[in-house]
């Protein structure tokens, strides 16, 4: 598609008050109708291409680790498209994630498509900000299904309250976080929270540290989903603490310097 004929994405969206007030406390919240049924359906078709075309996975399932089996992921599609860096830099997503971390900009940090095919497996528990060398926790993902999708389909799923903790455990998505986040998640007593049903078009907001995981697809449909990975403006480069990390430095930040502003040119200002 022409990204003249996309619909702009800069109609504001308003978040109440009670949203921010449970985002704060729970470490997510659910926007219904954050674009239209004629939006989302434009941007499917240009996600949708554009993941396609740049996916490198190739192996049969039963060939995967659980990581490769959980998702076909495929980032940062907003420097290689014109679509997505339409909808990646649209203000009305931007202004929802500012205005959830209480904040008057936000940057990008990156976007993936993160589509889940029937028959894949489950997203273990884990936490986002894990891989992320920056030293704030003001740091919020948006999750965005392109298709509808119910709870047989790989639904997100928090641990309400676990972002307050910070950073858990030292180690990547993996049999080894699902065993180790499920027991803390237990032990902590968190409530478990999810949607039954997300139109195409919804989104989940959640906080880079919250603990969060996906089932399985077992429908037999691809769940599309899409997310963008905001941070506040004002953040800071932090000293990698991690192999993941000292990558993320380099494919997100541009190798930016300890204590510099995570300010790249893969980090613009979006408002």
């Amino acid at each position: 598609m022409n990204t003249h004929t996309l619909p702009p994405l800069d109609g504001l969206h308003r978040v109440s008050e009670s949203q921010v007030e449970q985002f704060r406390e729970d470490g997510h919240t659910l926007t219904k109708g954050l674009l239209s049924s004629d939006e989302v359906n434009a941007y499917r078709d240009v996600v949708s291409q554009a993941a396609m075309k740049y996916n490198t996975e190739k192996r049969k399932m039963e060939d995967r680790d659980t990581y490769g089996k959980a998702f076909l992921q495929i980032m940062n599609l907003w420097l290689h498209d014109e679509g997505v860096k339409k909808m990646v830099l649209s203000k009305r997503l931007a202004r929802v994630a500012a205005d959830l971390l209480g904040v008057e900009n936000v940057r990008i940090y990156h976007d993936q498509a993160l589509f889940k095919e029937a028959g894949g497996g489950p997203t273990p528990w884990h936490q986002d900000q894990y891989y992320w060398p920056i030293d704030t926790s003001n740091t919020i993902t948006m999750w965005m299904p392109l298709v509808d999708i119910d709870v047989d389909m790989g639904m997100l799923t928090f641990a309400s309250g676990s972002h307050k903790k910070g950073n858990v455990f030292d180690f990547e998505i993996s049999d080894e976080s699902e065993a180790s986040f499920d027991k803390y998640v237990q032990e902590n007593g968190f409530p478990i929270a999810y949607a039954e049903h997300m139109e195409a078009g919804d989104a989940t907001w959640h906080y880079g540290y919250t603990i969060h995981r996906a089932p399985g697809n077992h429908s037999d449909l691809m769940r599309e989903a899409f997310t963008v990975i905001y941070i506040a403006d004002g953040a800071k480069v932090t000293q990698p603490k991690n192999k993941w990390q000292k990558a993320d430095l380099e494919a997100w930040l541009m190798g930016k310097e300890v204590g510099m502003l995570a300010d790249s040119q893969m980090n613009p200002l979006v408002l």
